[in-house]
């Protein structure tokens, strides 16, 4: 199995920016794609950014194009999602996922515990 710790949450004014750290173990996580979910109080959970197993490709969900970048080092089983230009609706629990198949991501095989990101006004 694959076991997923995310780390950096945290309290943030809009516009300024933070990176989340998600820890994966297991030998086999540069076979995984990564990706990062979050979900905000009464909101449905989103898929906001994914990436494939080299890196090769990269997906964003509209909302934060141009603002958020996912990143991996696979020599470390880490993958990373930096946050710029925040605003108050990126506010949410943010959380890390792996998945066997980066197309079909919605329905991810593992997750970690997840983060809570809140953006100030």
């Amino acid at each position: 199995q694959v076991q997923l710790g995310e780390s950096g949450g945290g309290l943030v004014q809009a516009g300024g920016s933070l990176r989340l750290t998600c820890a994966a173990s297991g030998r086999t996580f540069s076979a995984y794609a990564m990706g990062w979910f979050r979900q905000a109080p009464g909101k449905e959970r989103e898929l906001v950014a994914r990436i494939n197993y080299d890196s090769r490709f990269t997906n964003y969900a509209d909302s934060v194009k141009g603002r958020f970048t996912i990143s991996r080092d696979n020599a470390k089983n880490t993958v990373y999602l930096q946050m710029n230009s925040l605003k108050p609706e990126d506010t949410a629990v943010y959380y890390c996922a792996a998945h066997g198949d980066y197309y079909k991501f919605r329905s991810p095989d593992y997750w970690g515990q997840g983060t809570q990101v809140t953006v100030s006004s």
